[in-house]
Formats: structure tokens, sequence, C-alpha cells
């Protein structure tokens, strides 16, 4: 892709502001990720990465979690948000991996292509586009674009994708945009632009890196 084109501009623009951000080799079990990434939903990155700790601390394997009370894991995720909701998604999840294989070892998924993983990852109630991509790129270090509220508000504020299309549309229109090599980085970058600039209620437009590229202040 020629570097003129607007993703290389944002890209550049961004690596120039926040510094270039570099995959880091991950060997947990990509169920670690899986699970991360369903807390996250609908709470702030605070009171995810809380939630996990907690629930790691309380109920230090998937196979005590499994065990454990629907109760007990709302009790022990209550900070993350939608405590009993989220408790019901891992504790079917966890069924459902356990009665397939008897273990919650999924580091076989690193063996797999993306769309084999996508389809396994897919089966399961509530996990959607985004889930599955994080588990790739994080866990696996395989190709994905994952596009959170941050990178979702950013991408529409910018004009990149329509406001009007849904996150998981916004999702493959940007990995069919965005060159693999720029996957992990630009999503970094988007995500701490997202938290730091392009605020959802005030964004700091004045001090914005890309507000020459930006259509939301033109």
């Amino acid at each position: 892709m020629p570097p003129t084109t607007p993703i290389n501009k944002i890209h550049a623009a961004l690596e120039r502001h926040y510094g270039p951000k570099r995959a880091r080799r991950v060997r947990t079990n990509p169920l670690d990720e899986l699970i991360f990434t369903i807390l996250s939903q609908n709470t702030s990155d605070l009171n995810s990465h809380r939630a996990f700790q907690l629930l790691r601390q309380v109920l230090p394997t998937w196979q005590d979690v499994h065990e454990a009370s629907e109760r007990k894991v709302a009790e022990a995720i209550n900070s993350g948000g939608l405590a009993r909701l989220k408790a019901a998604r891992i504790k079917t999840i966890l069924k459902q991996i356990h009665r397939e294989q008897g273990h919650f070892d999924l580091t076989f998924l690193r063996d797999l292509s993306i769309e084999e993983v996508r389809a396994y990852l897919s089966r399961f109630k509530g996990i959607g586009p985004k889930t599955i991509a994080c588990v790739l790129l994080f866990s696996l270090g395989k190709p994905a674009f994952p596009v959170d509220t941050h990178v979702y508000r950013v991408a529409t504020r910018l004009g990149v994708v329509n406001a009007k299309v849904s996150p998981g549309k916004a999702q493959a229109l940007l990995e069919a945009m965005v060159p693999p090599a720029l996957y992990y980085s630009l999503h970094m970058n988007l995500v701490e632009h997202g938290r730091k600039t392009c605020k959802a209620r005030t964004p700091l437009c004045g001090s914005c890196p890309l507000s020459k590229l930006c259509a939301y202040t033109r």
C-alpha cells in the first residue's frame, strides 16, 4: 500500500506521537485472553483488569472456575460490571470446552489457520468478532484487527469508516483496509489515542496529532 494512503498517514502520525508498538511473544493459554476479553465488555479497562485479577485470585485455575457456582464467579468479577451475565457466559463456555476436551488448554489453536480459529471460537454463545480478533492478535500472534469502543470512535470520527456501520462491520472494513503488518501497532495506538485524546465526551481536538486528517474537526 502506498505511503500516501489515509491509513498509512494515520499510522505514521500516531507512531510519531505515541511511539511504535511491537507485539510481544505470548505463551499463555488462549483461554486467558478469551475470558479477559469477555470481562472487558461494557466496562473500563481498569475495572476489567481488576475483575480478571480477582477472579484468578479467588479461583486460580479454569477448573476451579468451572467447578465453582455461578454466584461465586459473579462475586469474584463484580468489579467489572454485568457480573451475573458475564459469569453465566464464562461458565457456559467452560462447560462446553470441558465437555468436548476434558480440559481447558486451548493452545492447540496455535496450530490452526485464522479461519479455523474463527470457526472454533464463533461456536460459543456471546463470542463475537472483536473477542475472536483479540484472541487471534494478542494470544495467538495471528493477524487480526480488533475494533473496540476506542478504535470504533476514532475510526468513525476520522471518517475512515461510516458511523452508520456496526462495530463488527467496521472491523471487517478496517481489516481489509489496513496492511496486516500494521495491525498490532495501529490497533494499540488507536486505543491509546481514544483513551488520551479522542475521548468520548470531551475530545482534545486542539492537541490531536490527527486533526489535519480528521473529518470530525472540519
